[in-house]
């Protein structure tokens, strides 16, 4: 069942192009066969009611991109008209012997009832026709659209540009960003195409001239000189069916051009045609008045029929009456709808000021005192800008969406300064001077202008404060001056590295896992919770991002915890298994170049941390016992020598015995966060290592 649900759209929809292909290739074989009369009737009622469909669609869409196939529907109905003239042309010229009916009954009946018996009637009505079609509403849709289309491709950049900078300030999210990028690129084509489309009507225009003299001329020609009638007699039956042929071709092509003048003139203004018009020229009551005036004062003019002017200015002063009346009640709903609005904010506004709502905490948040807010929330846009791009750069390095960033004013801070907080906690903090710049200088000398030394919050790097008047001096002297922004984001930045395993919640590991293949799904089903749990499985995930160990590759993860979790169950072990497994990736992050760049722990204190461990009966590490005189010790020579290595080597990691490493980690993070440690089994195949000396 569920195979012929499936299959049955595609049918339908198969079956449909094939049709539209049928009737495409029907309307081309009217340009070169003989088709009887009964058909060329079905032929011109079908090209009137497809003109009469057109225009009603017309009135009635919302905006002119909810058309947008106008331009072939154009195309198609053109062709149809110009293939039924050709079909009627045949008739006309081969049977116009027989009298006005030789071409259908359509084009006698037209004929009969525009011209009243009188085919000059018929010439001068076809002619002002022409005359309408061609030089007034073709011509101007014809200008409407070509001004149209140039303005919208001139448009596009600044568009772009726009959608760029709402998706970037997170007004919008992806999906919208791409609906308006296609909408406008529909709109560029749409309009592009009408500025070509309009030019088939007047071509059309043009040919029906051409139709209509040559059934005129060609068809007394033949009357005379085949059909043996008098030159008066072949003159009154070709110039009536000649005369009807071509009020029947004009009458559809002035309905579609009227159309196409209304959706190419339509623009920005959104509704249909009768409440875009209607509600625009009935909204100024003082205008319908006046209007009315001069009405009533035309129908007490002598000379002038009293009832059509009175009636139409009786009229317009009833409708400038109501009006207000309307625009009244309206205004007092609107306002009604918004005291609602406004009350149901209110309430959710004193939902979140309640004892409840103070006990949720922003994941992470910027506090920022009330005189350093002036600069930093002077423009929200760039702010919202830089930190969406920043928690993207964290989700393609390390894996997982870091949460929402909360920025604002904290009246309980000093005025210049800012706290950075995780859940609810500070973590960093850190005083601005406002209307100065920051100027790292590092270990060498400064610049040479007046400024006062401090430290970069994020870094801990030697700095100077100096005034934004200094700006361009400091560039010339070849140093960067840091505006407020970037000094929080950057200090943002490193704190949210310090913490990312504070910042991966279970809720966000779950949607990491839903978003797995259905193959490691299926993986997870077999581990978890017979082997270990899914909070277990978090509290790996956190050890690695702890250590800032990207959770990008999370398949390669899962297999490496399905590897060890039989055969161990403590996370510190299963987390050594997954860093092993994952050796390639660790070690191409820490490379530069190539290269990957160690220090040593030295013979010293790898004996010293290897007897400090305390092993059970399979030889597995439980405990770590060291005299705390040692860690003080080794806390004091690595600190030494790693400070060294970092003001020249660039980024290196502490290589260490594989049983060592946490250990290892756990003094030396807390003097250096960021410095990552690695076992001899974490060094990939194939990497090449150089080494910067050791900690001896």
């Amino acid at each position: 069942m569920s195979e012929v649900g499936i299959a049955s759209p595609i049918v339908r929809t198969s079956r449909r192009d094939i049709g539209f292909a049928v009737g495409m290739v029907a309307i081309l074989a009217i340009l070169f066969l003989p088709i009887p009369a009964p058909l060329v009737d079905l032929g011109l009622a079908l090209s009137i009611a497809l003109s009469v469909l057109i225009l009603m669609v017309t009135l009635w869409i919302q905006k002119p991109l909810e058309f947008s196939s106008f331009p072939t529907v154009l195309l198609i109905a053109t062709l149809l008209r110009l293939a039924l003239g050709i079909a009627t042309t045949r008739l006309i010229l081969s049977d116009g012997g027989d009298g006005v009916h030789a071409a259908g009954h359509i084009i006698s009946g037209f004929a009969q009832l525009v011209m009243g018996g009188d085919f000059v009637i018929g010439i001068v009505v076809f002619a002002i026709l022409i005359t309408v079609n061609f030089l007034v509403i073709t011509k101007g849709a014809t200008r409407i659209a070509e001004v149209g289309a140039r303005f919208t491709l001139d448009a596009i950049p600044g568009k772009q540009m726009a959608i760029d900078a709402d998706l970037n300030a997170g007004l919008i999210d992806d999906k919208e960003a791409q609906r308006r990028r296609y909408e406008l690129e529909e709109e560029s084509s749409f309009f592009g195409s009408m500025d070509g489309a309009s030019k088939f009507v007047r071509g059309e225009a043009v040919a029906s001239l051409i139709i209509i003299a040559v059934n005129i001329f060609g068809g007394i020609l033949i009357g005379v000189t085949r059909h043996g009638l008098a030159l008066s007699d072949a003159a009154d039956v070709f110039t009536r069916l000649s005369v009807g042929d071509g009020l029947v071709s004009q009458i559809p092509a002035l309905i579609i051009s009227l159309a196409a003048g209304l959706l190419v003139s339509k623009g920005g203004t959104r509704g249909s045609a009768e409440k875009a018009i209607f509600g625009q020229l009935g909204a100024y009551p003082r205008a319908l008045y006046v209007a009315s005036g001069l009405m009533l004062g035309l129908a007490l003019v002598p000379g002038l029929p009293l009832l059509p002017f009175a009636t139409l200015g009786g009229l317009m002063a009833f409708v400038a009456y109501k009006v207000p009346l309307h625009l009244a009640r309206q205004k007092a709903e609107d306002a009604a709808r918004e005291a609602a609005q406004q009350k149901q904010d209110d309430a959710e506004t004193e939902a979140k000021d309640s004892v409840k709502e103070s006990l949720r905490s922003a994941e992470v948040e910027i506090a920022v005192g009330k005189q350093l807010a002036t600069v930093l929330l002077r423009n929200p846009a760039e702010l919202a800008h830089r930190i969406g791009k920043m928690r993207r750069k964290f989700a393609e390095r390390y894996g997982f969406v870091v949460p929402d960033i909360k920025v604002g004013e904290a009246l309980a801070l000093p005025s210049k300064s800012y706290q950075i907080r995780m859940h609810g906690t500070a973590v960093a903090s850190q005083e601005m001077r406002i209307g100065e710049m920051m100027v790292v200088v590092g270990d060498g000398p400064g610049p040479d202008v007046p400024g006062d030394e401090t430290r970069e919050p994020a870094f801990g790097m030697k700095a100077l404060w100096v005034s934004d008047s200094y700006a361009a001096e400091v560039k010339r002297e070849g140093f960067t001056p840091i505006d407020a922004m970037s000094i929080v984001l950057t200090h943002l930045s490193e704190a949210v590295s310090n913490n990312l395993s504070q910042l991966l919640s279970y809720k966000a590991m779950r949607a990491l896992l839903d978003r797995l293949d259905p193959e490691y799904k299926r993986l997870i089903e077999d581990i978890c919770p017979a082997q270990i749990s899914h909070s277990g499985l978090q509290a790996v995930l956190k050890l690695l991002l702890a250590e800032r160990v990207s959770i990008r590759n999370l398949h390669l993860i899962l297999e490496a915890v399905a590897e060890i979790v039989p055969h161990a169950r403590r996370t510190e072990h299963v987390v050594e298994h997954v860093r092993m497994r994952m050796a390639q990736q660790i070690c191409g992050d820490l490379s530069e170049g190539g290269v990957l760049r160690v220090l040593r722990l030295g013979g010293k204190w790898d004996l010293t941390f290897h007897e400090s461990l305390k092993r059970d009966a399979k030889g597995e590490a439980v405990e770590f016992d060291i005299d705390p005189r040692l860690v003080e010790q080794f806390g004091t020579e690595a600190s030494a020598v790693i400070r060294e290595k970092m003001r020249g080597s660039g980024t290196f990691a502490l290589l260490t015995a594989p049983d060592a490493r946490p250990y290892v980690r756990m003094i030396v993070e807390r003097m250096f966060p960021s410095l990552p440690v690695l076992s001899h089994v974490e060094i990939a195949r194939g990497v090449e290592v150089t080494s910067l000396g050791a900690i001896s």
